[in-house]
């Protein structure tokens, strides 16, 4: 009997609801279409290659690789936290048609999928990209004849890098992190109290008193000073320890206690030039927590500069894109990832573009001749000053806007939809895998409203 639908006298049902619902699944769902789209088969074996060789132990039960798969692309399409991603999958009927659990009510917790997405990583997640744009050219989606390259910054999470907030990031994580790492470290952190509250008391003196630049920079100095004991005294401490300890979680405080001790011994002469000269250092560290974060020259209005790390670009015809990130400050620049990307889609593909655009960052003669040389027919790098263009006017104009396109595609990336910019991971690793992510969600929505199942 139904509820009345108002009054004092409302009665129970005779029959509870049922919890288990049985609805229907719209075929023309984008994550339906995905995965009836994919050779999951592929991709199995492709995730199952690259755990082979990161994991130690292979004891215990397998994984459940095909619905941690698609948890994986679940969270590339749109970005979410893992636990949005538990109740999208629990709950969300094409959520579990993706991760092929339609006929199951098992659901992948938050920490097995984080697990394995730090287990497969940048290289698991590039590995999966590189699969999802050969089958868009297997299916006459993407054209690899037509490419324009292009690089770009990947704005890492950290606050503006100036000296005291760096030696503040110090001291924190360093109290943090030693009380993790075992009986020594404990000991450290007890016996430099009192210097660690007088360096946070430097610290917290100059935020409140330097008002001028002479007074700035002498509190900073006092700041610097007993900063440099603390970190003396780590460092003897530190070499005092031997092995890595038996527990791992201890191994890790520690490593990540020496990986701070590191940082700081780069940071501390640094600091110490721009009280000297007042310029800043060349490399100049700018996070504690991920020192590959470099700081990135754009010239742009309004950002100058962006804190992050390098990527390089490539779209093919028809807009499907391939990333690449830089490992170190050098790996990526304009001069030399102009030649680099035709080589990654001669690796690819097995053959170089037909038709290549760049913009006048990567233009010199030497790059020209250089993709001549490696098959490439229209290379459509704009020159510099008021040297000519080295393919015809008809060509030239169809080659600038293929490389209009390329500014939007990067710029779809780094929208909140997909996460690029300031990726939520806390270490190089996992923000380039948080960057490889963003680029598979761009072509895996791509290749759902494109393809037919």
């Amino acid at each position: 009997m139904a509820k009345r639908p108002g009054g004092d006298g409302r009665q129970r049902e005779l029959f509870s609801r049922s919890k288990r619902q049985a609805i229907a699944v719209d075929p023309d769902h984008p994550l339906v279409k995905l995965a009836e789209f994919l050779d999951w088969d592929e991709l199995i074996e492709r995730a199952e290659r690259l755990r082979a060789r990161r994991v130690k132990n292979r004891a215990g039960r397998p994984p459940h690789l095909r619905a941690l798969l698609g948890a994986m692309l679940l969270r590339a399409t749109r970005r979410m936290t893992y636990r949005e991603a538990e109740d999208q999958i629990r709950y969300y009927a094409p959520a579990r048609f993706l991760c092929g659990l339609s006929e199951s009510d098992w659901t992948p917790d938050h920490d097995t999928i984080h697990d394995f997405t730090q287990l497969m990583g940048e290289e698991g997640a590039q590995l999966i990209n590189e699969y999802v744009v050969n089958l868009a050219v297997a299916k006459k989606l993407a054209d690899p004849s037509v490419a324009v390259g292009d690089t770009t910054a990947q704005e890492a999470a950290i606050p503006y890098p100036n000296e005291m907030r760096l030696m503040a990031a110090f001291l924190t994580s360093v109290t943090a992190a030693s009380a993790r790492a075992g009986r020594a470290l404990k000991t450290f952190i007890t016996r430099a109290a009192p210097l660690l509250r007088k360096a946070r008391h430097r610290i917290r003196e100059y935020h409140l008193f330097a008002k001028t630049k002479e007074v700035r920079n002498q509190l900073m100095e006092r700041a610097a000073k007993t900063v440099a004991l603390v970190h003396a005294r780590l460092g003897a401490t530190l070499s005092k320890i031997e092995g890595p300890g038996s527990d791992g979680r201890i191994a890790a405080a520690r490593d990540r206690t020496r990986g701070l001790y590191e940082t700081m011994t780069k940071l501390l002469p640094q600091i110490r030039f721009w009280l000297r000269t007042g310029k800043v250092a060349r490399n100049k560290i700018v996070s504690i927590q991920v020192p590959q974060v470099h700081a990135i020259v754009r010239g742009k209005a309004g950002r100058p500069v962006e804190f992050g790390m390098k990527w390089g670009f490539t779209r093919l015809g028809g807009g499907y894109l391939i990333a690449r990130r830089a490992v170190h400050k050098t790996d990526i620049e304009d001069k030399r990832f102009v030649v680099q990307a035709v080589d990654e889609l001669h690796r690819l593909f097995g053959q170089v573009p037909r038709l290549y655009a760049y913009d006048r960052g990567g233009f010199s003669t030497a790059a020209v001749e250089a993709l001549r040389r490696k098959g490439v027919r229209h290379v459509g790098i704009a020159p510099v000053g008021k040297l000519p263009w080295a393919v015809s006017e008809r060509m030239r104009r169809r080659l600038v806007r293929e490389r209009v396109l390329v500014e939007g595609s990067i710029g779809a990336v780094k929208s909140a939809r997909y996460g690029f910019h300031r990726a939520a991971g806390r270490s190089a690793r996992m923000i380039g895998t948080c960057g490889q992510l963003a680029v598979l969600g761009f072509n895996l929505n791509k290749l759902a409203r494109e393809a037919t199942a």
